[in-house]
């Protein structure tokens, strides 16, 4: 019987677990990044922008850090962030690391992982990104918008107008000073004040809300995103959209990362539904199954910051937004495990038990009868 469990463990069923996932050629073939992890919630990575070979990974349960590119890894900082991590971010000089965890906000430097100074309504959050200057992070709590301009020390609520209603995701634009891209209410919407003032820009809506929103990795003026199935991008920041190619094949798609080659040809999504390539500028999609796991929800994608042809995909077993929900009512995880399955699962253990020692004794009294003399 363990020689059953050890041989069924190795295996690592990719459709068993969520975990981590490494395309080196834009989502043609993934490999998995996590061997021996068997993660059940992967929830966001991040590439350090000095040294390709050096990532964070975001779970249900801490922090995990591989310095080798994912063939070993570590827990980080177990003893003081606790509980599921929904964001992480890298300084753009790799100096500075910070991540929103459900037990709060942290700041990394040469001195180690310290907690950051946050208003309540900060956690859990929805994202962190960091901006143009080494100083800057913007942290989007599940109800407002945050900006530290000390390394992530502290954070302040960015001022809005009363009418910006409910923003769901952020990203910052490469290259500006203050020029930020989100999603507000399902439209997709542009503020070049640092998220104090936000222009519509027209694409989106109640019909048919945007999921994400998402920057080019070789165009800083270019903008992407999905909204019903559908992919849309704008080359001078939101001024003007057109759509790209055909709807997924899963039409209730909600899309969660978008990459994109920089004559945009291939086209790589993640979903939850899973991951969709397209070859041809979208026209068509076809789902990326091999290696990969399949019916399972994917989170956001992460780009490599050295090379634009790396990508890496995060998978989870337990819905984000459950992981969010119960983040946010101070859940606990196993709260969702209801008592007779509990008791079912107790039972099957005793039952395990029972039979590994009847089957002991059997084995015992037939050597013992073998050595008996006859």
């Amino acid at each position: 019987m363990a020689s059953l469990l050890a041989s069924s463990a190795s295996a690592h069923d990719a459709s068993s677990y969520g975990g981590v996932f490494r395309s080196r050629d834009l989502g043609a073939a993934w490999l998995n990044a996590d061997v021996g992890l068997f993660l059940n919630a992967a929830l966001v990575i991040a590439v350090d922008p000095r040294d390709s070979s050096h990532l964070l990974v975001g779970t249900d349960l801490g922090i995990l850090t591989s310095h080798n590119g994912g063939r070993s890894w570590a827990p980080e900082a177990r003893d003081v962030i606790i509980g599921a991590v929904f964001a992480l971010a890298f300084s753009p000089d790799g100096e500075l690391t910070v991540c929103a965890a459900a037990s709060g906000v942290f700041r990394r430097d040469r001195e180690g992982w310290l907690r950051a100074e946050i208003p309540g309504s900060a956690i859990p959050a929805r994202a962190l990104v960091a901006g143009p200057a080494n100083h800057r992070f913007y942290l989007l709590g599940w109800r407002e918008l945050f900006a530290s301009e000390d390394g992530g020390r502290t954070y302040a609520v960015v001022p809005r107008v009363p009418e910006i209603g409910e923003m769901t995701a952020l990203v910052t634009i490469p290259g500006s000073a203050d020029i930020l891209a989100a999603v507000i209410d399902g439209r997709a919407m542009i503020s070049h004040d640092g998220g104090r003032a936000w222009r519509n820009t027209g694409f989106g809506g109640a019909d048919a809300p945007v999921d994400t929103i998402a920057t080019d990795a070789s165009r800083p003026q270019r903008i992407w995103a999905a909204a019903g199935g559908r992919m849309a991008v704008s080359d001078d920041l939101g001024s003007g959209w057109h759509s790209v190619g055909r709807s997924l094949p899963e039409a209730r798609a909600r899309v969660r990362g978008i990459a994109a080659s920089a004559d945009a040809t291939t086209l790589v999504i993640s979903s939850d539904r899973g991951i969709y390539r397209s070859d041809d500028g979208g026209e068509s999609w076809a789902p990326k199954e091999d290696n990969l796991p399949t019916h399972i929800e994917s989170g956001p994608l992460a780009r490599d910051p050295n090379d634009a042809g790396v990508i890496y995909a995060v998978f989870s077993l337990m819905p984000y937004a459950e992981v969010w929900r119960m983040a946010l009512e101070g859940g606990n995880l196993l709260a969702r495990i209801e008592p007779i399955s509990l008791v079912g699962g107790v039972s099957f253990c005793v039952l395990v038990l029972i039979g590994g020692c009847l089957a002991a004794l059997h084995l015992s009294r037939r050597r013992a009868a073998a050595r008996s003399p006859r």
